[in-house]
Order: structure tokens, then C-alpha cells, then sequence
């Protein structure tokens, strides 16, 4: 499975935090994310990362192609309710997600819920609907 991630600044830690936690789960799957997000992830816990522009360069934008291209399985956006520094990119990949039926968590409870339904093979679904895609380019 192809997994984004992206954080507003504030949250970048928790991020960080959470792939530690799951990095057992997550090093089965390919991980793509906005480049400060994807650095900071890749450096703590040594997974491999496929880092696209930041969000300021047009990182929500090359990850938004991604899922509409059918490319991405699942989206870990955490958000800063108080910040309004993404909104438009949170705006633009929710409306992806929704539109092309991605699994995206925009807080840690759901994403828990997302990984842990990865590792049970509740997405296993989507492996179906794109049969043979390939990971990120490397």
C-alpha cells in the first residue's frame, strides 16, 4: 500500500511520534510525504520516505495528482485546528480523498484506527480496484 503523509508545522512532532510507534507496520508499505514532514519521519525512524516539495513548492499538489491518479491508498494528514496556514491544502486533499474513496485521518485517534486496520487487511479492498500499481518512483 501507498501511504501520504503531511502535517501542519505544529503537528510535524506528533507525526514523527506516531511512524515510531507503527514503524513495524508501516516499513511493509511505501510512504511518500510533503519533504520537511517526510525528512523529519524518515530520520527518526529510518524508513524509507519518497519526499515530495513542501507544502509552500507544491507538495499537497504532487501528492493530490498521486490520489487522483489512484496511486495513493491512504492519507495521514495531522492538522492544527488553530492554524490556518494549510487550508487550502487540507481543503484540496480532503476533497481528493473523498472523491476517490482514500482513507485519510486528519488526527492521531483515527489514524491509529486507519494502521491498525492496515495491519488486519481491512484495505486489502483497494489492492483490488488498482491491481499491479507500482510504489513511488524512486
Amino acid at each position: 500500500m501507498n501511504i501520504a503523509l503531511l502535517s501542519h508545522d505544529r503537528k510535524k512532532e506528533l507525526m514523527v511520534q506516531f511512524c515510531i510507534a507503527y514503524s513495524g507496520i508501516l516499513s511493509k508499505h511505501h510512504i511518500c510525504a510533503t519533504n520537511t514532514t517526510g525528512r523529519l519521519v524518515s530520520e527518526a525512524t529510518g524508513l524509507p520516505v519518497t519526499l515530495y516539495l513542501s507544502h509552500e513548492h507544491g507538495g499537497s499538489q504532487q501528492i493530490g495528482a498521486r490520489i487522483a491518479y489512484n496511486e495513493i491508498d491512504m492519507v495521514l494528514f495531522f492538522t492544527d485546528p488553530q492554524s490556518h496556514e494549510l487550508d487550502q491544502d487540507l481543503d484540496y486533499i480532503t476533497r481528493l480523498c473523498d472523491q476517490y474513496n482514500i482513507p485519510m485521518a486528519t488526527n492521531v485517534a483515527t489514524a491509529e484506527m486507519l494502521i491498525l486496520g492496515l495491519a488486519r487487511g481491512d484495505l486489502d479492498w483497494r489492492d483490488i480496484i488498482k491491481p499491479g500499481a507500482a510504489p513511488f518512483p524512486t
